[in-house]
């Protein structure tokens, strides 16, 4: 992930902030105002502020999310099993989309042919979210597209998942680097946030406080608080501003894991983006309260 292509690399460039702790914080608790405001049913706009009134952002925590809401029901319909946990997982990260996960039945999963008509003739096209990229996975002298992986592959290698996953002592970068030894996908991100969520299941085998890589749209910002803090690494920035949110947002309803700090800054980064003139609101980048 660190070392990918960064298209939003020079996003900040010449952005003026004089404390960008500050300005993570502040964007979390005006994030987290307009989710709870939008819960309520309250009419838009939810903020005063132009930008999160145009703009398209996630939510502060991942589980507030509607893919990650799809995912943790998906996986919660699935057997209690690791290689049962690990399939679910890794499906739903392959195919990321809410409405295909809510109308699939896990079992289907066992059944490639039940799955592949599934996928192809009876879900809205298409049956994936193109939120990420996922390329194609090798495996055993075979190439596997999205389709492909999810269908036949997945079910073939979760032996070794699990033994990826245990060996891995909680470590979700030590398990991913693994996993991808085998895959050899030139970008492991769904690989990383399927091992990720394990920890929302199974935390003694994934630690939800594991340290995590910087994705490319994170860097940016990451960078910011890294240099305002006088860190060393994005490691250490992580660990930083979890201790800083006692300081900043003590009525935060749950702790942050190194995981929200890296979605956040990414986050963050889209926001600052608009600041600095860098971000347009345009196509998919524009925010549209769903009718009443």
């Amino acid at each position: 992930m660190e070392n990918a292509p960064n298209p939003y690399r020079d996003a900040l460039v010449g952005l003026k902030l004089d404390d960008p702790v500050r300005a993570f914080f502040d964007w979390c608790r005006e994030r987290e105002r307009i989710r709870a405001k939008r819960e309520q049913g309250l009419p838009p706009p939810w903020s005063a502020d132009p930008i999160f009134q145009r703009g398209r952002f996630l939510n502060v925590f991942r589980e507030d999310d509607k893919g990650s809401k799809a995912i943790l029901r998906f996986v919660g319909r699935a057997g209690k099993t690791v290689p049962e946990l690990l399939h679910a997982l890794f499906f739903a990260r392959w195919c990321n989309l809410h409405s295909t996960l809510d109308r699939l039945d896990p079992a289907w999963l066992r059944q490639p042919e039940r799955l592949r008509r599934f996928l192809l003739f009876e879900t809205p096209p298409p049956w994936f979210s193109e939120a990420y990229p996922v390329v194609d996975v090798r495996w055993e002298g075979r190439t596997y597209d999205r389709l492909e992986a999810g269908i036949d592959l997945f079910p073939r290698c979760l032996d070794f998942l699990e033994a990826c996953v245990r060996q891995a002592a909680g470590d979700v970068v030590v398990a991913t680097r693994a996993i991808n030894v085998r895959f050899g996908m030139g970008n492991d991100f769904p690989i990383f946030m399927a091992v990720a969520d394990v920890a929302w299941f199974e935390p003694a085998l994934i630690r939800p406080d594991s340290p995590v890589p910087t994705g490319i749209g994170s860097a940016p910002f990451m960078d910011l608080l890294q240099r305002h803090l006088g860190l060393p690494d994005h490691a250490t920035t992580m660990r930083r501003m979890i201790e800083l949110q006692a300081v900043h947002w003590p009525a935060a309803r749950r702790p942050f894991t190194p995981i929200d700090v890296e979605y956040l800054c990414c986050e963050c980064r889209k926001y600052y983006s608009y600041v600095n003139g860098t971000k347009r609101f345009e196509g998919r980048n524009v925010f549209a309260p769903a009718p009443s």
